[in-house]
């Protein structure tokens, strides 16, 4: 494998995408006008149905009150419970979107209700205790919902089934922006998937152009050469993550103009930017399949949304909400980047090593997948 020759062919690469008026408007100006648009519309919040919640309990009181609490929630049908023994632990879920919310119930719990029934119309005489709510932040919807389900629970639990207010309480829900006290939007929400969005569309990028250099007879005559196919192939793959990089670097710009916050360290990033990366090489690999399959530009255009369309219903802007997203690599961007940008998740997380490692198998089926069905049947036409 030459160097100066992958060299020479990646420029030729480069030149050839930014000349072309259609691939340089899906390279740069798509990620733009794609970001901008769901901005605005998205910016301000929107409401989407989600029919339960998985909540995490930790409980520190282990009096008969807090099991009628535990209780309570267990016949909420909106609610799902999973106990914990610390809250480091619940946390540590919560911050990888295994749960939707973290209930500490604290030890003076039980000890509180029986200070109010014991002289409900003397304050001074309560104990005051503090239940402390963590939601996820990675969930617009959790964490508007879930807050003020959780105050209903507790004033069932204190003052009986009819209860539906109290003008004053011992015990008191801790206020969730406490744990996180950034705002998030329906567009913050889809920013993680919109990393992903972009890149699949690089398939297409990749189809129509081996496709045009096959219908030019340009392949051929680098077949003439003593340039490899191996050379080829990885001079394609570089400037595409080239492109990949500079269209995360648009959308990431973009977005935080228009009030997107990471939540994530510079490590997150970093991480979040390889993930990218790889998901630019599968999408390389889908490319090179589709334009396989195709005799003409426009056939390998329409091929090449067999890859595209899946990866972007399932995949991109609504992770997780489909068992069907987990068979495409977009879906584990989507979900890695939520849970590294949204709920500053530790890069060695479970979750997000989990989707990394599926991501890197993914990778590298594609790519051996891609290459031999190219090496095969591509360029010879």
């Amino acid at each position: 494998m030459n160097i100066r020759r992958i060299n020479a062919l990646l420029n030729k690469e480069i030149k050839s995408l930014y000349r072309v008026p259609a691939t340089l408007f899906l390279a740069i100006l798509f990620p733009i006008v794609l970001t901008g648009a769901f901005g605005l519309a998205f910016g301000g919040g929107s409401a989407i149905g989600n029919s339960t919640y998985t909540v995490g309990i930790v409980d520190l009181d282990n009096t008969v009150w807090s099991e009628y609490f535990i209780g309570n929630i267990s016949e909420n049908e909106v609610f799902v419970n999973t106990s914990y023994s610390d809250s480091e632990t619940g946390e540590n879920d919560l911050a990888q979107g295994k749960i939707s919310a973290l209930i500490v119930i604290p030890t003076d719990f039980g000890a509180s209700i029986d200070s109010y029934w014991l002289n409900s119309t003397n304050p001074s005489t309560w104990t005051n205790v503090t239940v402390e709510l963590f939601v996820d932040q990675g969930s617009l919807i959790a964490s508007s919902a879930i807050p003020p389900l959780i105050q209903q629970l507790l004033f069932t639990t204190l003052y009986g089934e009819s209860a539906t207010n109290a003008p004053q309480s011992p015990i008191r829900l801790g206020n969730p922006a406490e744990v996180d006290s950034e705002h998030t939007t329906q567009f913050d929400l889809m920013a993680p998937g919109m990393f992903a969005f972009a890149a699949i569309f690089i398939t297409m990028i990749v189809a129509d152009a081996f496709t045009e250099q096959r219908s030019k007879g340009l392949l051929r005559r680098i077949q003439l050469t003593p340039t490899s196919p191996s050379e080829v192939i990885l001079s394609s793959m570089l400037a595409n993550m080239a492109t990949a990089i500079l269209q995360v670097g648009i959308v990431f710009a973009v977005a935080s103009l228009l009030g997107f916050k990471s939540q994530a360290e510079l490590t997150g990033l970093l991480l979040s930017f390889i993930m990218v990366m790889l998901l630019a090489l599968i999408s390389v690999g889908f490319g090179l399949i589709a334009a396989s399959l195709a005799k003409t530009p426009g056939a390998a255009t329409g091929i090449s949304f067999i890859f595209i369309l899946p990866q972007m219903f399932f995949g991109t802007f609504v992770p997780g909400s489909s068992d069907i997203g987990q068979l495409v690599p977009s879906y584990y961007v989507t979900d890695a980047l939520t849970s590294i940008l949204l709920r500053g998740a530790a890069i060695t997380s479970e979750t997000v090593i989990y989707d990394l490692l599926v991501l890197i198998v993914y990778c590298i089926v594609v790519i051996i997948v891609g290459i031999g069905i190219f090496a095969k049947f591509g360029r010879e036409k």
